[in-house]
C-alpha cells in the first residue's frame, strides 16, 4: 500500500502585514521535523507543497533539517490544489459586509475590532473567524469574491486523488499543506458531514503529521495531528 503524509505548515506570521511566511518558531518546527525523519530512517519517494509561501518554506525547512543542504530530501512539486482557502480575503472583504447585514455576527466582528491590538487578540479573532467559516460551509454567504465551500472541497479532493494516482507501488508521499485541506481530507476519508472539516481544521497543530494509506479506491486514515518531533519541546507546539 502507498502512504500519503500531509504536513501542516509551520507557524506563520499571523496578525502581521505579511502573514504568508514562517515565523522563527515555524522554521524551527519544520527543521526539527526533518531531523526527526532523518534520525528515524523515514524516507519519502516524492514530495509536494502548495503554492503558498508558508507551505513552500515549511518544505524547505524540513528538507534542510533532513539533509543539511536539503540534498538528501526529494525535490518538491508545487500543487496549488494544496493551498488553503483565502482567509485574508474573508477577513478583509467578507466579514465587514456580513457584520453590516447579520445582527448575530456583528458583535463578534466588533469584539475583534476592539481586541485586535491586544495581547489576547487570538481569542476574539477565533470566535469571529469560526462564525464566518460556519456560514461559508453551510452556503449561507453568497459573496461574489468568495470561492464557495463546495468548490474548495472539490479542488482539494481532486488534488488528493491526483496524489493517490501517482504511478508506482507502495510509494511514500509527503505533501506540505494547511489546516483546511487536511480537514477536507479527513472529512472525505471518514464520510463525515461538511462541518467536520472545520472542526478538524481548528485543532490541527503546526508542522503536525496526518497520514493515510491508499491502494486503488481505498483511502484510509492511519494517524492524525501527530507531532512526535516536538515531544521534547512542548513549548514549540502551536495552532496558529
Amino acid at each position: 500500500m502507498g502512504r500519503l503524509v500531509l504536513v501542516r505548515h509551520g507557524q506563520a506570521c499571523a496578525f502581521t502585514d505579511d502573514p504568508d511566511r514562517l515565523s522563527e518558531t515555524g522554521w524551527q518546527q519544520c527543521q526539527i521535523l526533518g531531523r526527526y525523519w532523518k534520525s528515524h530512517g523515514i524516507r519519502f519517494d516524492l514530495a509536494f507543497h502548495g503554492s503558498l509561501r508558508r507551505q513552500r518554506e515549511s518544505y524547505e525547512a524540513a528538507a534542510q533539517g533532513y539533509g543539511g543542504d536539503g540534498g538528501d530530501f526529494p525535490a518538491a512539486t508545487e500543487l496549488p490544489g494544496l493551498d488553503e482557502y483565502e482567509a485574508q480575503d474573508v477577513i478583509a472583504e467578507v466579514a465587514p459586509r456580513l457584520a453590516a447585514t447579520d445582527p448575530s455576527f456583528a458583535p463578534l466582528w466588533q469584539a475583534w475590532l476592539d481586541g485586535r491590538d491586544s495581547a489576547d487578540r487570538n481569542r476574539p479573532f477565533q470566535r469571529m473567524f469560526e462564525a464566518v467559516m460556519e456560514r461559508w460551509v453551510e452556503g449561507k454567504m453568497q459573496e461574489p469574491d468568495l470561492v464557495p465551500w463546495q468548490q474548495f472541497r472539490e479542488r482539494v479532493e481532486t488534488t488528493l486523488a491526483q496524489l493517490r494516482d501517482t504511478p508506482g507501488r507502495g510509494l511514500r508521499l509527503v505533501a506540505f499543506t494547511s489546516g483546511g485541506p487536511i480537514g477536507v481530507a479527513l472529512q472525505s476519508c471518514l464520510g463525515a458531514p461538511a462541518r467536520a472539516a472545520l472542526d478538524i481544521n481548528w485543532r490541527v497543530r503546526n508542522s503536525s503529521l496526518t497520514s493515510f494509506l491508499y491502494q486503488g479506491s481505498r483511502f484510509s486514515l492511519d494517524a492524525f495531528n501527530e507531532t512526535p518531533h516536538l515531544a521534547s519541546s512542548p513549548d514549540l507546539v502551536t495552532f496558529r
